[in-house]
């Protein structure tokens, strides 16, 4: 069942490369959660941990397609050792401002916020515009899944290491972890690029003299534009779940119990990817976002003020069954813009997948709270899966893909 996996695996870039671009992101789940304690805790809202959030995202969407044409023509270790540094300054600063501002003053944390949203070190979008370079043809779509599966893996010790460190030592020490997981994973991850000799996500060679001044964007072809909305739709269903588990937690004094729950529903992902990847078949985004939306309705059905009393054990077995959708939506919405965009401009389109899905998180976290500090848990999961059912319907709207790009086997990469 797993020879397909096997064979992706030989590729000498995919084990270096692959393992390194998912440990520079461990600190993407766990920010959410020692985000929320910090802002929490400090003004006694959860109203305001959504806004914060958001803003974050909406600076991390902003920046996204800029980077993006950054790294298409110039260094990406350069980007990755300045970005790291700017982004654990900004998240400083937000410790600092909690720490010492009163709480009347959230308005400038949240300009923090949004500064440090802009300098989000790309690694996600640098890493999947570089995938492509290191298989065969066939081999595209399980590297893309085997990516967001492995994320899922990763993603799963975030939580658990932020509610951890909120337990033993509260909300700014987690959100210090993360500064420094953010800074030292990215330059780890830009200097091995260097080594691989893959500082430039596509040779300079391929670009006409003067195109990209002339360039059109790419979000006025439809199909690509369509395809954007399936990951904005996504995430934004996709980060509905862990604010509202961590208020749940939260609100019943079981801060641990919430981050377990987030990684099951982590784990669940990491098991439904490795099964894609290992059966070798491309993968239909709708039907596994589909899936995704009737685990979440079911969820929603579970939690306050729906059911109060509904046992640990049962919520744990429901996230990790809905958590089995999200790594096989989300590679096949990633292979799907690599599928749309040029080789010289995948950095670009990877940046816009960048501005969509923190756009997503953007436009959703702050009804998530307001949803949760008026009627609970129930209401923020039920909107993340009508934002998932829309993503399924525009996943269903797309053609299927016709490839025609002659793809760089991983032993020709120097």
């Amino acid at each position: 069942m797993f020879r397909s996996l096997r064979a992706l695996w030989g590729g000498r870039h995919v084990r270096r490369l692959l393992p390194l671009s998912l440990l520079a992101r461990t600190h993407l789940s766990a920010l959410p959660v020692a985000l929320s304690f910090l802002i929490a805790d400090w003004t006694g809202s959860y109203a305001s941990v959504g806004l914060l959030s958001g803003g974050m995202a909406v600076g991390q969407a902003v920046a996204g397609p800029v980077r993006g044409r950054i790294a298409d023509r110039d260094s990406l270790t350069t980007v990755l050792f300045a970005t790291g540094v700017a982004y654990a300054t900004g998240l400083g600063l937000l410790i600092a401002v909690a720490g010492l501002a009163p709480a009347s003053l959230w308005p400038v944390a949240l300009v923090i916020a949004f500064c440090t949203g802009l300098v989000l070190p790309p690694v996600s979008q640098i890493s999947r515009s570089v995938w492509p370079r290191l298989v065969e043809d066939d081999q595209r779509d399980a590297l893309y899944t085997l990516d967001s599966t492995g994320y899922e893996l990763v993603a799963m010790a975030g939580p658990l290491l932020a509610t951890t460190v909120v337990t033993l030592w509260g909300g700014p020490a987690a959100v210090a972890v993360c500064a420094v997981l953010a800074t030292g994973g990215a330059m780890v991850f830009a200097l091995v690029l260097r080594a691989a000799a893959l500082e430039h996500v596509e040779p300079r060679g391929q670009a006409e003299p003067g195109e990209p001044a002339k360039r059109r964007s790419l979000l006025r072809d439809s199909v690509f534009r369509r395809a954007v909305l399936v990951a904005f739709f996504l995430m934004a269903a996709l980060f509905s779940v862990n604010l509202s588990l961590v208020a749940w937690g939260r609100d019943r004094g079981e801060a641990t119990t919430a981050g377990v729950l987030i990684a099951l529903f982590s784990l669940g992902s990491a098991i439904g990817g490795l099964a894609v990847v290992g059966r070798g078949r491309k993968q239909n985004s709708g039907r596994s976002i589909g899936v995704l939306v009737v685990g979440l309705a079911v969820l929603a059905v579970l939690l306050p003020p729906l059911s109060e009393q509904t046992p640990v054990w049962t919520l744990a077995v429901a996230t990790a069954l809905t958590g089995t959708a999200v790594a096989p939506s989300l590679g096949a919405s990633n292979a799907r813009i690599g599928d749309l965009s040029p080789p010289e401009r995948r950095a670009e389109a990877f940046g816009w997948l960048a501005t969509a899905t923190t756009g997503g998180v953007a436009l959703i976290m702050p009804m998530v709270g307001w949803l949760l500090d008026e009627w609970g848990p129930t209401a923020s999961i039920g909107l993340g899966a009508v934002s998932a059912l829309v993503s399924a319907a525009l996943a269903v709207s797309l053609p299927q893909p016709v490839r025609s790009e002659a793809a760089v086997p991983a032993s020709e990469v120097n």
